[in-house]
């Protein structure tokens, strides 16, 4: 007898607790699956990729039964095709959409306008890099059409206006007279006059008709300070004095700003900064280079409620102030990334307060090559189970122990890098500790050298002992994990790779650079991370045609692939991946020497997702396919 079936609010309840990529696999089951998916409680904030094609005009009508969606267009041009394509997103999804991106294109005014006044909800606008829209410096120019864009986004909230060549003050403030209630602004890349009359102490006046002056940023800040919050600059030629005049507009209550590669700033622009700007949660300062500790000192002083701050790439800071930092109680993400005089003591002392101190989730020390052991194994400690993502990428000195205090102390770890750290080796991810070399002297023979010693290899007995209390400090107790990064850990080999890595959720893995691991390996890996959607196996020169057939089965899910420089791999992996990887969207095989360009024409043809794929030097020819 068949079971009764249960109704589609059941199905949509018990599938709620699945990841988006499980429940995603869930609905092509059935029908009955498929309707449960598409419950209200899934829909919200889904946006839809792709690029202009006659496929594309079905599609737009197909997704105006949805009650509300974005769309990411790429590859507009001033065809036919694409004011067709625009027309109908007009047309079949006008009040119901949320955001519209136009990546990649070239699309022309009066495209574009017969498309905005139909978006009446519209919450986010991405004009990135739409350089065919300013060229001409007429965008707008005329009454009536401004008129139509500003009753439609009169509720925009965000607008993207990054690496804008062409933005002249004129397009600038006709298009921002349009959305009179800005929460988020970009104008990253973009060029702007940071002109300032060092004797009137003020902005002089317009730069260049096609530039948007420091005054006209000013004017906008002052007209919008009820509701604007966010501000990227990033990539500007902002001066400290420019930026000390936005800091103190009257009534700007920033809460996101960033300002990656801004190479002019100084400390003392900072501590203006935040003095006048101290209700700020994220504040991105990467690639600031002549900023030193005393901005860290000034962020730690004035910033109570920060919570993301990125430092990364500014060299010159130290230590110092570090330890302060650690006294913000709302602070959660922490980006170090190639600081390299931070050594993390005082990370550990200010985590040590009994003072209410950070809570942090996501830590990035990647580069930072002074950690060493005794700092990662105090700070594991004091992170403890709060923290979700740690990249450690490049600290050259860490060794097994510290794998070991972050298998024992970061059990709700979620993303973990590790690569190009040399001296980890099997021991530390299996949760062992190595034995003690012989210590006694040879006669008459003199003592090796370091570079002469090899590590003592894991044997049958050691495993044994590994099974036995498998659930110690192996990296098997990080149960969550959905990223995994050992690229160039060479010392690792298959004893480790097949017994740990045994991750039923991880989704992006990368083992290049692993000359001792072989198909054995990488057979492991498919049966127990079934979730793949990203696997790097490059340089790996033991990965064969025979492992790729019996893994490549097992991993359904699978995007991304890479197999640079693996000499083992011929063209027959390629009818395997053609067989088997249906969703493949980016493949490498450069430098592959059995591969030849014919076959990868015919792979191409046979995946309906594959976007890209290297071939440099595969087979003697030298070309990167972007489809």
């Amino acid at each position: 007898m068949e079971s009764p079936h249960l109704p589609a609010e059941i199905i949509s309840y018990i599938l709620s607790f699945l990841h988006v990529t499980d429940r995603k696999e869930a609905s092509l089951v059935c029908k009955i699956w498929y309707d449960a998916c598409q419950d209200h409680q899934f829909q919200k904030n889904v946006t839809f990729k792709f690029p202009v094609s006659t496929s594309s005009l079905d599609f737009i009508r197909a997704l105006a039964r949805r009650p509300r969606c974005g769309l990411v267009i790429s590859h507009l041009d001033g065809s036919s095709l694409s004011r067709q394509v625009l027309l109908e997103v007009g047309l079949q999804l006008g009040p119901r959409l949320d955001s519209l991106a136009l990546p990649g294109s070239s699309v022309t005014e009066s495209s574009l306008l017969g498309l905005l006044p139909h978006l009446t909800s519209l919450r986010k606008l991405d004009l990135q890099g739409l350089d065919s829209l300013f060229m001409s410096g007429a965008f707008l120019s005329r009454e009536e059409h401004r008129r139509q864009v500003q009753n439609a986004l009169r509720n925009l909230e965000e607008l993207d206006l990054s690496d804008l060549r062409y933005l002249s003050d004129l397009s600038f403030n006709r298009l921002t007279s349009c959305t009179p209630r800005l929460h988020s602004l970009s104008l990253a890349g973009c060029h702007i006059a940071f002109e300032f009359d060092p004797y009137r102490g003020c902005p002089i006046g317009f730069g260049s008709s096609a530039l948007i002056s420091l005054r006209n940023l000013l004017s906008l800040l002052q007209k919008q300070t009820a509701t604007l919050h966010s501000l990227d600059l990033s990539r500007t030629s902002i001066t400290p004095e420019s930026l000390r005049s936005i800091a103190q507009v009257p009534g700007l209550r920033l809460e996101d700003l960033s300002l990656r590669g801004c190479k002019e700033l100084t400390d003392y622009s900072m501590e203006i900064l935040c003095k006048q700007q101290n209700g700020l949660r994220t504040l991105d300062l990467r690639a600031c280079t002549e900023l030193t500790s005393r901005t860290v000192l000034a962020v730690a002083t004035e910033l109570k409620e920060l919570q993301s701050l990125s430092l990364s790439q500014d060299w010159k800071i130290t230590d110092k102030g570090l330890a302060e930092l650690m006294m913000l109680p709302c602070l959660r993400s922490l980006d170090l990334s190639e600081c390299l005089h931070v050594s993390g003591a005082d990370l550990v002392k200010g985590l040590s307060s009994p003072q209410p101190r950070a809570q942090l989730e996501t830590l990035s020390l990647r580069n930072c090559t002074y950690i060493r052991d005794t700092v990662m194994f105090s700070l594991t400690q004091l992170l403890g189970r709060n923290l979700r993502e740690l990249d450690l990428t490049s600290c050259v000195y860490l060794t097994d122990l510290s794998v070991r205090a972050i298998a024992t102390y970061l059990p709700a770890l979620v993303v973990l890098r590790l690569g190009w750290c040399k001296e980890i080796s099997d021991w530390g991810l299996l949760g062992m500790v190595e034995p003690t070399k012989d210590c006694e002297p040879r006669d008459k023979e003199p003592p090796s050298l370091p570079f002469q010693e090899k590590p003592r290899l894991v044997t049958e007995e050691d495993l044994g002992a590994f099974r036995e209390h498998q659930e110690g400090a192996s990296l098997l107790a990080l149960r969550g994990l959905q990223e995994l990064d050992l690229s160039a850990c060479s010392k690792l080999t298959d004893t480790s790779i097949t017994q740990v890595l045994r991750f039923p959720d991880l989704q992006r893995l990368s083992l290049s650079m692993l000359p001792e691991i072989s198909d054995d390996s990488l057979v492991s890996v498919a049966y127990h991370c079934r979730s793949l959607t990203s696997l790097a196996l490059s340089h790996c020169p033991q990965i064969s045609d025979q492992g790729m057939a019996r893994a490549l089965p097992l991993l359904l899910r699978l995007q991304h692939l890479f197999l640079a420089c693996c000499d083992a791999v011929t063209n027959e992996t390629l009818s395997i991946i053609a067989l088997h990887c249906d969703r493949l969207r980016t493949l490498d095989v450069s430098m592959c020497k059995d591969i030849t360009v014919h076959q990868v024409d015919l792979l191409q043809s046979r995946l309906p997702f594959l976007e890209k794929v290297q071939c440099r030097f595969a087979n003697g020819g030298d070309f990167i396919m972007v489809l």
